[in-house]
């Protein structure tokens, strides 16, 4: 690690400063490696302050960032700074966005793409008929190609995960804490699962730190920053995923809201949002045509993100992909019987993956 991404961590971890005054520190020294060692004297007279200056000559005197870049490395915890390229770009586009975010995640033959992110949020206390939208919908949005991000709490954010996991999908869990603190403790293996290929968990919090109220509306503001927009599918007319739709709305991006129950007390929270301008949603559908998806571009994605759910499924897409056949060509090229291919083709164009491009000439639907 270099000397200017060290300093990027040094002052990740010192409490006193955040995105915006970093940036200032960073604009008026010229780097995060010169601001980590200007004098207390020059630190003053920018007007950081008697009492933060101290606090930060005490800890700059007293942090070991080789220790703690060796507990990063045994916890298998990279950083990533705003400078570089690898940023995600929506998240860079925030007047607030994170200098540093921790991340916990392994690489896998199909990396997480971070230009189809969406995020679903909603209440801890989810019911049966929040559980069941949220379910259908991170579905319908995972067979699109999309990635997941929620703050994997309790109720609609866990089953999101969940629910993308289950579906083959990707997601991304943005925390409230310190990257190694698993929270709530009951969602470990949830958090393995992401974080050993199912996506990637985040944080811009150092190691160590543990949750609380107060870390809540920073994490989701990162989790709104990520996405193409933000999902509400149930949830109280207090409940912290109105501020993630609000900071959504602040950032430019989508506000989706499910309607619900008018009885149900977690109706109220997506019904305020509805009131204020938010997409209806009721199917998938809905969230695609906010975000200008045409259905040209949903059927291209639907097909490359497919999962052969068979051998004889697997083998016929192989040699669609090469090109176009005739099936009497098909028939011959893959070695199955004629029954085995008709029923397989006619399946995989019922789901959209394939289709007849006149006289009996199939082709994936992206061709």
């Amino acid at each position: 690690m270099d000397a200017e991404t060290k300093a990027f961590v040094s002052f990740s971890v010192f409490p006193g400063i955040g995105p915006v005054r970093f940036t200032l520190l960073v604009s008026y020294f010229g780097s995060a490696e010169k601001a980590w060692n200007a004098p207390v004297g020059e630190l003053k007279h920018i007007n950081l302050g008697e009492k933060l200056t101290e606090k930060f000559e005490h800890f700059r005197k007293t942090f070991d960032i080789d220790e703690y870049i060796a507990q990063l490395e045994t916890l298998h915890v990279s950083v990533l700074t705003n400078t570089n390229p690898k940023y995600p770009k929506l998240l860079r586009q925030i007047p607030d966005a994170p200098f540093l975010l921790y991340i916990l995640g392994k690489k896998t033959s199909q990396p997480i793409d971070m230009s189809r992110t969406i995020a679903i949020v909603g209440t801890r206390n989810i019911t049966p008929y929040g559980r069941d939208i949220t379910e259908r919908l991170t579905r319908g949005l995972v067979e699109c190609g999309f990635t997941i991000v929620s703050g994997m709490a309790y109720g609609v954010d866990a089953v999101a995960h969940k629910t993308a996991l289950e579906c083959g999908g990707k997601t991304i869990a943005v925390l409230g804490c310190g990257i190694d603190i698993i929270a709530p403790p009951s969602n470990a293996h949830l958090y393995h699962a992401i974080a050993d290929g199912g996506g990637a968990i985040v944080s811009e919090m150092p190691l160590g730190l543990r949750p609380n109220k107060g870390l809540f509306p920073a994490r989701n503001r990162i989790i709104s920053g990520l996405s193409l927009g933000v999902v509400v599918t149930e949830g109280a007319d207090d409940s912290g995923a109105l501020i993630t739709a609000r900071n959504a709305g602040e950032q430019g991006r989508e506000v989706f809201a499910v309607p619900g129950p008018v009885t149900s007390r977690y109706s109220k929270g997506p019904a305020k949002l509805l009131k204020n301008g938010a997409t209806l949603v009721e199917t998938t559908d809905d969230i695609l045509d906010g975000l200008g998806v045409s259905i040209g571009q949903r059927r291209r994605v639907q097909a490359n993100a497919y999962h052969a759910h068979s051998k004889e499924e697997q083998k016929i897409l192989d040699a669609l992909g090469e090109k176009r056949m005739q099936i009497d060509e098909l028939i011959r090229y893959v070695n199955l019987t004629t029954n085995v291919v008709t029923a397989t083709v006619t399946l995989l164009e019922m789901n959209g993956i394939i289709k007849d491009y006149g006289e009996k000439e199939y082709g994936l639907i992206n061709n």
